[in-house]
């Protein structure tokens, strides 16, 4: 598609009373006009008044008072000479580059309202204000088009403190969503740091993608407006737009869009340029911000609206005007906020439409789609549009994967155990989908050395021959399996120059054996693990394993696997997850008794969530038969699962210790445990629930220390172990600890468990 026609509005300064506009394009000589310049310093003092975070005018989708803003701004453009006519209704539509100083540039052009139409959403042509930012250009007209999907770097900031809670899952699950039919290569970089940013942008190489999208908070309160990003350990850190273009070293994409509220605000009347524009001075040829606080949903309907143009070959310009006119016509108040700020570089497609001859197709399969169970081959994971939350573990499990096995803390394989239901599978497949860069074998429950040899036709080899030379290699049964592993992975065998990752699902079905009340590798497994973890390590090969179990076993001799527990969602990690789901989210049609009770009986539990928010559509129940059926399917997954096979086997004091500390309804460190249980084996009663997953072990976000949960499903069964008075006591015991722990002295020792 063409870019819209583009007309230049100019107004600059003559003396300190006078100035002059100017307007030019479509072919036609420029008209100017001189200007009082106390007429242009009213207009500034107008908007200051009823256009700012304090002011109510643009909460209203369309309030006379934003009406009559745009008026006045529409006036001030028109003049006495009708300088609107000959722009307004042109057929392809009309982006207005406004050069001026910042008081000028930061002024709403995009509420322009003439004969009670705002021209930015009017008609089949909608006029584009776009602030334009020097004269060069870093891209010269004409710009060809990629012909391939559109390529995104994704980044969302959410440090641990920092409020609202933004839902950056749904805006990424909006995009995907919104470019199915077309296809786009989403990339996410999930540290939320600059050197993440920097990283990313070095391995990809400049020219990759089409668009770098920074999803966040961003603050002026200090003057020049700074993007609020995270520092190594998930806490808040403040981002400044040349920090960010150092981060990106050069390596620009056509568009960057930092969706955050006040990204596209000039402070303090225009005295500071906006982070938007300063990108752009740094070298980003179109930036798109938001000018004043942006609620969370319209963020995503825009950027879902935007990308799906964008994706589908539609000019930039045109891209941007569908996206607002979309928030527009879906009453949305904050539709004029969307800010563009641009060099000269055109505003052309960034992508060809999805038809076009040899256009290029997405390789990487989604990873849900390598979770399929044997029988039902539907996906057993959460897809990427689903899940939530995870955040800090998934940045620790991505450094543990990406780390080099020299450095110290290299690992080959990456454990993730815990409770069955909290998403350990789940969590695999996102790290998959966030190394796009490692091909992906997936083996699901038992494996035997037939099936680990499957793994040839599991990895697409750079060439035939040397998937040939594999499956010869791999079926040498004279030579031990580490040695033919070895060979594969060396840098110049089959698999030297091929990143994988090797994923093990439900381990503990079928490759773990029970023995003297632990659990050890099973004789098929006992052989494989071994192997492979050796050859990795001793090739120093890129290949990573990631293991899900629900129960921990010793790690084999020589190898290095790192764990990582999985806990209870977290209530706004829960929050996430029901807002998903369509029967127990809140302003649903279901009584919201029922769905109170429902979330109250998943714990926190993903899988209990979509487990239960199956049963409560069921229509043919009656309210009690309901209930019912939910609390009966809580306690089926209860008692299987956990009370025969795992908590009557244990020993009673170990039981005990986890009713005792069950009274206690959040993550605690060692210290309390300790407090609440007092006993001479504790710590193997810890270490032994810990390994069964009856106990979550997880890292406190602040102390980096490990932190103790027993999951609220358990408590049906664990409180018949505790008398009236043993409760009491534990409640005491776990108040009086966590008080001297986060009140009397808040630092968190290193807890001795």
């Amino acid at each position: 598609m063409e870019p819209l026609d583009v007309f230049e509005l100019e107004i600059f300064d003559q003396t300190s009373s006078y100035c002059e506009v100017r307007l030019a394009g479509a072919g036609g000589a420029p008209r100017t006009r001189g200007l009082d310049r106390a007429a242009v310093d009213e207009l500034i003092e107008l908007v200051e008044r009823n256009y700012t975070e304090t002011a109510n005018a643009q909460w209203t989708h369309s309030s006379p008072r934003l009406r009559a803003l745009g008026g006045r701004l529409a006036e001030f453009v028109d003049g006495d000479e009708r300088w609107l006519a000959p722009i307004v209704g042109r057929r392809r539509g009309v982006a207005l580059r406004i050069t001026g100083d910042e008081r000028l540039r930061h002024l709403p052009w995009e509420l322009l309202c003439q004969d009670n139409a705002f021209l930015a959403v009017a008609g089949t042509a909608p006029l584009l204000p776009v602030r334009a930012i020097g004269t060069g250009a870093v891209l010269r007209g004409p710009v060809a088009p990629g012909n391939r999907p559109l390529r995104v770097l994704f980044m969302a900031t959410s440090p641990e403190g920092v409020e609202p809670v933004l839902n950056y899952e749904a805006e990424e699950a909006a995009i995907l969503a919104a470019t199915s039919r077309t296809g786009t290569d989403l990339v996410v970089e999930e540290a939320g740091t600059l050197e993440g940013l920097r990283f990313l942008s070095q391995d990809y190489g400049a020219g990759y993608f089409d668009v770098l999208h920074l999803s966040g908070h961003a603050t002026t309160a200090s003057g020049p407006p700074t993007f609020v990003v995270e520092n190594e350990f998930g806490e808040p850190a403040t981002a400044t737009a040349d920090q960010i273009a150092q981060a990106m070293a050069g390596h620009w994409p056509r568009l960057v869009f930092v969706s955050g509220c006040l990204t596209g605000n000039a402070p303090d009347r225009g005295t500071f340029p906006s982070m938007a524009e300063s990108l752009v001075k740094a070298g980003a040829p179109a930036v798109l911000g938001w000018a004043l606080p942006v609620g969370d949903i319209a963020a995503t309907e825009f950027a879902a609206r935007l990308y799906e143009a964008l994706a589908g070959g539609t000019a930039l310009d045109l891209a941007v005007n569908e996206a607002r006119r979309h928030l527009y016509n879906d009453q949305r108040s904050s539709w004029h906020l969307l800010r563009v700020y641009a060099d000269r570089s055109p505003l052309a497609p960034l992508v060809t439409p999805r038809n076009t001859p040899k256009r290029a197709r997405i390789q990487v399969r989604p990873a849900e789609q390598e979770f399929l169970d044997p029988q039902t081959q539907l996906s057993r994971v959460a897809g990427r549009a689903a899940f939530v939350g995870r955040r800090r573990l998934i940045q620790r499990c991505l450094r543990t994967l990406r780390q080099q096995l020299h450095e110290p803390g290299g690992t080959e394989a990456l454990l993730l155990s815990g409770m069955g239901g909290l998403g350990k599978s789940s969590l695999a497949s996102r790290l998959l989908e966030r190394m796009p860069t490692h091909q992906r074998a997936v083996w699901f429950g038992h494996v035997d050395l037939p099936k680990f040899r499957e793994l040839t036709t599991k990895i697409r080899f750079p060439a035939p021959e040397q998937q040939v030379e594999a499956d010869q290699v791999l079926a040498n049964d004279q030579v031990p399996l580490a040695s033919r592993l070895r060979y594969l992975f060396d840098v110049d065998g089959p698999l030297g120059q091929t990143p994988c990752l090797f994923v093990f699902d439900d381990f503990e079905d079928g490759n773990l054996d029970e023995r003297a009340g632990t659990h050890v590798l099973a004789p098929a497994m006992a052989e494989i693990l071994p192997a492979l973890l050796t050859a990795i390590r001793e090739t120093g090969s890129p290949i990573r394993v990631i293991i899900t179990s629900r129960y921990r076993f010793p790690t084999p001799t020589g190898a290095h696997i790192s764990i990582e527990p999985l806990e209870t969602l977290i209530p706004v990690e829960r929050d996430k997850k029901i807002a998903n789901l369509p029967n127990l989210r809140y302003g649903s049609s279901l009584d919201p008794s029922i769905r109170d009770r429902a979330i109250a009986a998943a714990a926190g539990n993903p899988r209990l969530l979509d487990w239960l928010d199956r049963i409560v559509a069921d229509h043919t129940l009656d309210v009690n038969g309901l209930i019912a059926a939910i609390e009966h399917e809580a306690d089926r997954f209860r008692e299987a699962i956990l009370a025969e096979k795992l908590l009557g086997s244990q020993d009673p004091e170990l039981r005990k210790m986890l009713a005792r500390l069950n009274v206690v309804e959040l993550p605690v460190p060692g210290e309390t445990v300790h407090a609440v249980h007092s006993h001479p084996d504790i710590d193997r009663h810890i270490h032994r629930a810990t390994q069964l997953g009856l106990l979550e072990a997880g890292t406190d976000p602040e102390t980096r220390q490990p932190r103790y949960y027993v999951s609220n499903i358990l408590r049906p069964l664990l409180r018949p172990h505790l008398t009236d008075d043993e409760y009491i006591e534990a409640c005491a015991a776990a108040a009086r600890s966590l008080y001297t722990l986060w009140i009397t002295d808040p630092t968190d020792p290193e807890p001795s468990a």
